[in-house]
Formats: C-alpha cells, sequence, structure tokens
C-alpha cells in the first residue's frame, strides 16, 4: 500500500528575469490534496530565458495573487482560503523540497521539477521535502548545488541494499554505499537510510515521524516498537493502520541539514517492499509512499475522500481511495 503528502514553501508573485539562458529539461506539475489530483502536468512546459518558479507558473497557468501580489491566490480557477473549515494554501516544491525562498526570488535552473500543490494545512505549514519528484533531488540536488548521495543500510551488503542502489542507477544516480550512521560526519550529502523502523529511528530525523506531522512533515507515524505504522489524514486523525509486513518511502529534514530519505519498514519484508517502489512510476506526484503485502482493509472510498491519500489495490478492480497525503498500495498475492 502506498502513501503520500506534500507540502511547499508559499510563493512571493512576480515577473521572470527574461534575459539569459532558457532552462532545459524543466518540468512542472500543479496538483490539488497532497497530489492526489492532477491539474496540470507539463513535461516541457513554456519558458523563456531566465525564468523564476514565479514566472514559469505565469508563462503556464491563469495565477491570481493576494496581499499586494505577494501570495498565491489561485491556479486555473483553484484557490485557497478554507474547506470544510480547514485552511487551504498553495505550497510548491522545488525537485522536492521545500525552497527557502519565495517563488519570485528563486530562479529555475536545469533539470529541475517545480511542483504546486494546494492543500490543508491544519497541521503544518511546513512539508520540508517530499518523495514525489523522484529521481530529484539525487539528479541536480538542493538549491542549484548538486550533493554526493550516501545509501546506509542496516546490512550494506543485502539484497534490500541492492535493490535501493539498483534503482538509484536506473534512475542515473551514482550513489555510495555505508552502514547506518550519524548524519553529522557528512552534513552535505543526499542520504537515503534502509532498515526496519526499529534500525533507522535512532536517527533524529527519522525519530521525528514518531511525532506526527507537525514534527516530520510526513502523514505517516511509525509505532515506537516499530510493529506498525499508522496512516493520517489532513488532520493528523489515524484512517488506517498497517500491521504485519508494511513498507515506507518517506523524506524529511533535520535541521539545517539536507534531507534524508527514509526506506524503512515494520520487518525485513516490509523494507524490501519499500526498495522495490524506488521508482518513478510508484512516486509520482506523492509525498509518502506506504507499502503491504496484505489487503488493507476497513474504509470505504468515501470515508476517505477528503484528506489527500490514495490507497490502490494492485488488481483491475483497483479503487483509489482519497486520504491525507498517503498513496497505499497492497502487493498482489503470489
Amino acid at each position: 500500500m502506498l502513501v503520500v503528502l506534500a507540502l511547499a514553501a508559499l510563493p512571493l508573485a512576480g515577473c521572470g528575469l527574461g534575459a539569459g539562458t532558457t532552462p532545459t529539461g524543466v518540468r512542472l506539475d500543479v496538483t490539488r490534496g497532497f497530489g492526489a489530483d492532477s491539474l496540470r502536468s507539463l513535461r516541457a512546459p513554456n519558458n523563456h530565458g531566465e525564468e523564476t518558479v514565479m514566472s514559469l507558473l505565469r508563462r503556464n497557468a491563469t495565477v491570481t495573487t493576494r496581499y499586494g501580489g505577494g501570495f498565491v491566490e489561485s491556479i486555473d480557477g483553484h484557490s485557497g482560503g478554507h474547506e470544510g473549515g480547514q485552511p487551504v494554501d498553495w505550497f510548491y516544491y522545488l525537485n522536492g523540497v521545500q525552497a527557502p525562498e519565495g517563488a519570485a526570488e528563486t530562479n529555475v535552473r536545469q533539470g529541475d521539477r517545480v511542483w504546486w500543490d494546494l492543500h490543508d494545512w491544519s497541521q503544518t505549514d511546513e512539508v520540508p521535502a517530499v518523495v514525489g519528484s523522484f529521481p530529484q533531488p539525487f539528479l541536480t540536488g538542493v538549491e542549484g548545488k548538486r550533493l554526493p548521495v550516501r545509501v546506509e543500510c542496516a546490512s550494506p551488503a543485502g539484497t534490500t541494499c541492492r535493490t535501493v542502489t539498483a534503482h538509484l542507477r536506473a534512475a542515473g544516480v551514482t550513489s555510495a554505499v555505508a552502514e547506518l550512521g550519524p548524519a553529522g560526519e557528512e552534513p552535505d550529502t543526499l542520504r537515503l537510510l534502509v532498515g526496519t523502523w526499529s534500525q533507522v529511528s535512532g536517527d533524529p530525523g527519522a525519530r521525528k515521524l514518531e511525532s506526527g506531522p507537525s514534527a516530520s512533515g510526513v502523514y505517516a507515524r511509525p509505532s515506537a516498537s516499530g510493529r506498525s505504522i499508522a496512516l493520517l489524514d489532513a488532520q493528523g486523525a489515524t484512517v488506517r493502520t498497517l500491521t504485519g509486513s508494511a513498507g515506507l518511502i518517506a523524506a524529511t529534514r533535520y535541521t539545517e541539514q539536507e534531507p534524508e530519505w527514509l526506506i524503512t519498514g515494520t520487518d525485513a519484508a516490509g523494507v524490501q517492499l519499500a526498495a522495490s517502489h524506488l521508482d518513478e512510476a510508484a512516486l509520482h506526484d506523492r509525498f509518502a509512499v506506504a507499502i503491504t503485502a496484505t489487503e488493507a482493509g476497513g474504509h470505504a472510498p468515501s470515508a476517505l475522500a477528503d484528506s489527500g491519500m490514495r490507497a490502490k489495490r494492485a488488481s483491475p478492480s483497483s479503487v483509489p481511495v482519497l486520504a491525507s497525503g498517503l498513496l497505499a498500495l497492497p502487493q498482489p498475492s503470489p
């Protein structure tokens, strides 16, 4: 089962710089509900000369602003404000990372993935990183700076670690491999932590997930024991709890360090399920992904329709279910 969540920095309005070299390989996505509904997906958006995130958006969509042009109010008629009594607004991510500056101050570079999403931010207005722009940020880095990539595994020689590095390599990403360790030794590194929750939760960034989205920006909460993963709605309430062999792919950030990704699970089989879904097809426009080897039970689609999470059965009769930024994908029986 897969789980997704997203949030992005609020933009400032502005115009493109115009002059300069036009960046190539740029992608622009506009979604709502934590990536649940795609409004625009442009693999080759109209861009000209040196662009900012805001000018690229304006060139490819109809945009209105508030507060003297300093805040995006609507994109293509979809407005922020309140829905169901909860605050909703537009946020943007650049290469899967919450941008530190407004959209008018952030330049678009070659290969950038620009992603806008309209969603409920009642639990948090800061989601530091998401997984739905894979293979970014591993290809071009963060804030225009390409960074080394390190896969840290509980078992560096094991099958799951090899699965992760193989998926990265297939996406054009070169990575080093190491045993799980403290982040402080190489702070300017993009890290992927691979292991069961009990193995990776010693990392201070990973451990924030146990405190919920207000601490981590991830709408999935592993139990302290690591034997279950609660999937949360936009208000932070549990809508489903995964037990047995369940995996999770999520991204977060600890203090000022670079974003870190978690390829984890309730047990070794769950971690392997997560590792096997480290690809663009599974992660596209998802904020986090949870995978289970058994059928997740309980909730009808209508019960989850307002919370941003998508559940999908891996069978011809699959039914999309929206709930809080999570995509859950049960695996078919062998």
